[in-house]
């Protein structure tokens, strides 16, 4: 049951499709952009460029680590450019920021977005002021998740005590390492998965948070 979670003292929060639905798309307008920057950094046409993307995230864990290890493109504008979307739509949830300031310990953000990025969102749903830290794939020398050089590299510079912390994740790949070094693992999403390093799931964050700590 998730208040055995309790016991608990660190909590480590993906971004996207975790702290937010998935139905806001936010990333439908990343995904846009990364496309037309490979389009013109690679001078591709967009069917080509829109697979390379995909076959980049599927093979390196991000599209930019596969263009930094396949091209040596700088990461810094590039991740500027692709995260600059319209967040008009997005709205506070008072009731999620409630549930996660009532979590006992360190709460952190760790998203394989850019730290920049994270804070707007945070501020788009009106969560800024409720996490200890956040950090984003430039504080994991652009090493992005799965790889477990981006988690050792992040959990280090916070001093998060591993035995004791709790990961949300919407990508299953993403929870791999962190379980094997020692974390309980939550995945946030629709689709029952059955993987042993998977030891909760859920896709009611806000529920689930609230169970923690009845």
């Amino acid at each position: 049951m998730p208040n055995r979670l309790y016991v608990r003292n660190a909590w480590v929060f993906d971004l996207d499709n975790t702290l937010y639905p998935p139905e806001l798309n936010l990333f439908s307008q990343v995904n846009a952009l990364m496309t037309a920057y490979v389009m013109e950094e690679l001078g591709l046409p967009k069917p080509e460029a829109d697979k390379l993307r995909h076959d980049y995230w599927r093979q390196y864990g991000t599209t930019l680590a596969g263009l930094v290890a396949e091209h040596g493109i700088d990461p810094v504008p590039y991740l500027k450019k692709v995260h600059d979307i319209t967040l008009d739509h997005v709205r506070p949830d008072q009731d999620l920021r409630a549930a996660i300031v009532n979590l006992p310990g360190r709460k952190i953000v760790y998203s394989n977005g850019s730290g920049p990025y994270v804070e707007r969102v945070l501020a788009a749903r009106g969560l800024l002021g409720v996490f200890d830290a956040h950090y984003g794939v430039e504080h994991a020398g652009y090493h992005p998740k799965p790889n477990r050089e981006a988690f050792e590299t992040v959990f280090n510079v916070d001093a998060l005590p591993r035995e004791t912390a709790v990961m949300f994740e919407d990508d299953p790949r993403n929870l791999k390492v962190p379980h094997e070094m020692g974390l309980s693992t939550v995945l946030v999403g629709p689709d029952m998965m059955t993987e042993d390093h998977i030891a909760y799931q859920t896709n009611d964050l806000t529920a689930f948070l609230n169970e923690v700590t009845d």
